[in-house]
C-alpha cells in the first residue's frame, strides 16, 4: 500500500471516528451517566489528532489539539458536557469533516472555513483555563522545569510496510509532544541482496527524545503500528537496572546497544561499563534484585495483573484486525462475474438435459449448488447492517427540532437488519425527506401536543424488518396525522381533483405524492416548496421499490418502503405465456395451481376465498390463443394477494438482473430483464405493481352477488 492508499484510508476511517463521535455525542446528551460517552468522543478525537499528524495535516493536528484539551477537561470533570458545550461539539465534528472533505478533494480550505475555524477555537478555548494560551505550541515547548530525556528503542516488523505504515511518519511525529535529541539507526537485520525482501522493513531505532509528555502519550503515537513493532521505553532519571533491562532484551551484541545508548546520551561511559559487567554476571539476579529493590519496582503480582491486560488489549486488536477493507468497484467487478457465472451454469445445465446423460446431469446438479453457494457467499459480502443509515438521523432529529423548538426523540429499532450496500447507497436521501417531514409536518407543536394530552416529547420512528424477500422501513410519527381537508382543498385548487369528486382517504393521502404539491402556507428551509415526498417515491421506485402511507388523524402517520434485499442476483420462478418467458421473484410466490375457467371473472374461488387474477397476456397484450388448462402463480406482497395466471411453468432458478434501458423504463409491470441459459431474454415482473393494479381492478369492479363482494372487500 502507497502513501496515496493510506492517506484514502485515513479519510474514511476519519470520517467513522466523526460519525462515532457524533453518535457518543448525542448518546451523553441523554444517558443519565455520560462517563462513557465522553472517553468514547476523547478517543474518537485523539485517534483522528494522531492520524493526521502522520499525513502531515498540520491543520487537522491544530485544530484537533484544542478539541482534544476541552474534553480532557469534561474526562476530568472540570466542564459539564451538557449544555452550550454539546452544540459546540457538534459543530466541531461538522468542521472537522469539512477538513477531510477539502484535503481529499485536494483544494486547500477557503477563506469561509478559516473564519469558521477561527470562531469554533475561540469558542473552545474559553472553556480552557488560560484561553488565550495556544495548546499546541504548548504541546510542542514543553515547560523548561517538567522536561526530561526519555530513551525510546524501537524495532519496525517487517510486515510495517505492507499494512500501509511507514517507520519514518512516526518518528517524525515525535517532534510534536517533544524535542529529538539524537537518533542512531539500526541497519543490523538486514538481509544480503539475495535475501532482502523490498517490501519487508528491518529498520530499529534508538532515539533520546526530550519531552514533558507522559508514557501513556509517548505510546499513543506509536498507537497505529503497536501490533507491527516493538517499542521499549526509559523514563528520565532511570538508575542503571532499566537499561541493564533494555539491553538484555534487544537482538543486538549488548556491546553495541550499549555503545548507541552512550552515543545517544542516555547513559555515560561509566554506567554502561557497570551495566556490562552486571551482563556477564553469571548469576545477575541478586545484583538485579537488589538494584529493584533500591528503585522500589512493583509488586511480581501486580506486573502479572498489567501482562494479562495487555494480552487482552492484544487479542481483542487481533480480532479486530480480522476484518479488511475491500474497495466497492473490486466488489462490483466479483458480482458482475459471478452473474455471468450463473448464466453460464444455466446453459451448461440446459445442454446436459438436452444430451439426457445422467452422470452429466449429476455432475451439473452439484455444479449449481456451488455456484449457487458462491452467489449467496459474493451478495453476503455486499449486505450491510442499515443501523449506520439510521444512526446518522439523530443528529438531524437533534438539529431540526432545536431549530423548531419542538423536543423530539428518535426512537431507532431493527438495526440489525441487512440489505444490500447500493440499496443502503441510494437510500439516504429519501429517508432523509421523509424524516425532516416527520419533523416539520408530523410532529405538531408543544401547545397542541399539551391541548390534545400527549407527553410534551414527540417522538419520531425508524423500524426496519424483513417480509417475504424485501426490507420494510417505517418512518412514523406521533404528530396530528395528515390534514386531508387542506390537502383535498390544495389538490382542487391546483385541478389534481375535480370540484364534484369525493375521493376516499387513501387516494387523498397518496395526493402528497404529487410533483410540487405542499400545503405549507409558507416557504421556510424545510418546506414549502414542493420538492420532497414526490423525489421520495421516485427514488424509491428506481429502486424497484413501493411507498405506502397510513395517517391516523390526532394520532400520527406512518410511512411504509418496501424494497428488494439486493439489486444484483435473485432466486426466480420461471413462467411462460406463449412463446414469451417472465420470471417472477420466488420470494413473493405463495403456491401454483391449475386453473381451467373459461368463465372470463377476473377473480376466482380459491379454499373459499376470493383471489383476484391479472392475465399476463391480456396485460401485455401478447396475443395468441390461451390453452385450455392454464397455472395460476399466487403471489403475495406486502399483505395483498393475487393470482398471475400463466400458460405454462417452467420451474425455480437463479436469475441475474439485468435493468432495462431508457426506453422501457415506463413499462407497467415490468422491473428488469434476465438472460437464460438458452439465450432467450426473460421480463422480470414487478409484482407489487402487479398486484396494485389487479386490487384497484377489484375495488372499481363490484362482483355479482352480495357473497362475493364481501369476500372480495375483506380480501383486498
Amino acid at each position: 500500500m502507497d502513501m496515496d492508499d493510506a492517506l484514502k484510508t485515513f479519510f474514511s476511517e476519519a470520517r467513522e471516528l466523526l460519525a462515532d463521535m457524533e453518535t457518543a455525542l448525542l448518546g451523553a446528551d441523554e444517558s443519565p451517566t455520560a462517563e462513557l460517552d465522553v472517553n468514547a468522543i476523547f478517543r474518537a478525537a485523539h485517534t483522528i489528532k494522531g492520524s493526521a499528524g502522520l499525513f502531515g495535516l498540520d491543520g487537522v493536528v491544530r485544530f484537533t489539539h484544542v478539541l482534544e484539551s476541552v474534553l480532557d477537561e469534561v474526562r476530568a470533570g472540570s466542564v459539564a458536557i451538557r449544555g452550550p458545550l454539546l452544540p459546540l461539539l457538534l459543530r466541531c465534528c461538522d468542521h472537522v469533516g469539512a477538513w477531510v472533505d477539502a484535503l481529499e478533494s485536494g483544494a486547500e480550505p477557503g477563506p469561509a472555513h478559516r473564519a469558521v475555524e477561527d470562531t469554533l477555537l475561540v469558542q473552545l478555548r474559553a472553556f480552557l483555563d488560560a484561553p488565550a494560551a495556544a495548546p499546541e505550541a504548548a504541546a510542542a515547548e514543553p515547560a523548561p522545569a517538567a522536561e526530561g530525556q526519555w530513551h525510546l528503542s524501537i524495532r519496525f516488523g517487517a510486515d510495517v510496510l505492507r499494512n500501509g505504515m511507514d517507520p519514518l511518519a512516526f518518528v517524525r511525529y515525535l517532534s510534536s509532544i517533544g524535542r529529538v535529541e539524537r537518533i542512531v539507526t539500526l541497519p543490523d537485520a538486514v538481509p544480503t541482496l539475495e535475501d532482502l525482501d523490498p517490501e519487508g522493513c528491518c529498520l530499529g531505532f534508538e532515539i533520546a527524545l526530550v519531552t514533558a509528555a507522559d508514557r501513556a502519550t509517548i505510546e499513543s503515537v506509536f498507537e497505529f503500528v503497536i501490533d507491527d513493532c516493538e517499542l521499549r521505553l526509559v523514563p528520565p532519571r532511570s538508575r542503571v537496572a532499566e537499561y541493564i533491562d533494555l539491553i538484555r532484551a534487544l537482538p543486538e551484541q549488548p556491546e553495541r546497544i550499549g555503545e548507541i545508548l552512550v552515543r545517544c546520551g542516555s547513559i555515560t561511559e561509566r554506567e554502561l561499563v557497570e551495566a556490562l559487567g552486571v551482563q556477564r554476571e553469571a548469576d545477575p539476579a541478586p545484583r538485579l534484585g537488589a538494584l529493584l529493590a533500591e528503585q522500589g519496582r512493583v509488586a511480581p503480582e501486580v506486573v502479572e495483573a498489567a501482562l494479562d491486560r495487555q494480552r487482552q488489549v492484544r487479542e481483542t486488536r487481533s480480532s479486530e484486525a480480522s476484518t479488511i477493507r475491500v474497495d466497492a468497484a473490486k466488489l462490483d467487478r466479483l458480482i458482475t462475474l459471478v452473474g455471468e457465472l450463473v448464466i453460464a451454469a444455466a446453459g451448461a445445465r440446459q445442454a446436459g438435459r438436452r444430451v439426457r446423460d445422467l452422470e452429466l446431469q449429476e455432475a451439473h446438479a452439484t455444479l449449481d449448488a456451488l455456484v449457487q453457494d458462491v452467489r449467496d457467499s459474493a451478495l453476503n459480502l455486499r449486505m450491510v447492517r442499515i443501523g449506520a443509515t439510521f444512526s446518522r438521523f439523530k443528529r438531524v432529529v437533534h438539529d431540526v427540532a432545536h431549530e423548531l423548538g419542538k423536543d423530539i426523540e428518535l426512537v431507532v429499532s431493527g438495526e440489525d437488519t441487512e440489505l444490500d450496500k447500493t440499496v443502503v447507497e441510494k437510500l439516504g436521501d429519501p429517508l432523509m425527506h421523509l424524516v425532516r417531514n416527520a419533523i416539520d409536518h408530523g410532529i405538531d407543536s408543544p401547545e397542541q401536543r399539551a391541548a390534545r394530552g400527549k407527553p410534551a416529547r414527540g417522538v419520531v420512528g425508524l423500524n426496519a424488518f424483513h417480509d417475504s424477500g424485501a426490507i420494510v422501513i417505517e418512518v412514523s410519527d406521533d404528530g396530528g396525522g395528515l390534514n386531508r381537508e387542506r390537502i383535498l382543498a390544495k389538490a382542487r385548487e391546483r385541478g389534481l381533483v375535480a370540484p364534484d369528486q369525493v375521493p376516499a382517504d387513501h387516494e387523498i393521502d397518496q395526493l402528497i405524492f404529487e410533483a410540487g404539491f405542499s400545503t405549507a402556507e409558507k416557504v421556510t428551509n424545510l418546506s414549502g416548496r414542493g420538492v420532497g415526498m414526490d423525489v421520495v417515491k421516485q427514488n424509491i421506485t428506481a429502486l424497484r421499490g413501493s411507498v405506502a402511507l397510513a395517517s391516523r388523524p390526532g394520532e400520527g402517520t406512518t410511512v411504509t418502503v418496501r424494497l428488494p434485499l439486493t439489486l444484483a442476483i435473485i432466486n426466480g420462478f420461471q413462467v411462460a405465456v406463449g412463446r414469451s418467458m417472465f420470471v417472477v421473484p420466488m420470494e413473493m410466490v405463495d403456491e401454483c395451481v391449475a386453473y381451467s375457467c373459461a368463465d372470463g371473472h377476473d377473480y376466482t374461488d380459491l379454499r373459499g376465498g376470493v383471489l383476484p387474477l391479472v392475465r399476463l397476456r391480456d396485460l401485455f397484450g401478447l396475443g395468441g390463443v390461451a390453452p385450455a388448462r392454464q397455472n395460476i402463480v399466487v403471489v403475495q406482497c406486502g399483505g395483498a394477494r393475487c393470482g398471475l395466471v400463466v400458460d405454462a411453468l417452467l420451474g425455480e432458478s437463479q436469475t441475474v438482473i439485468k435493468p432495462l434501458s431508457r426506453m422501457f423504463q415506463d413499462v407497467r409491470g415490468i422491473s428488469g430483464s434476465a438472460l437464460l441459459g438458452s439465450g432467450d431474454v426473460a421480463l422480470i415482473l414487478d409484482v407489487p405493481a402487479i398486484a396494485k393494479l389487479a386490487l384497484a381492478r377489484h375495488a372499481s369492479r363490484a362482483p355479482s352477488n352480495d357473497y362475493d363482494r364481501q369476500r372480495l372487500v375483506a380480501t383486498v
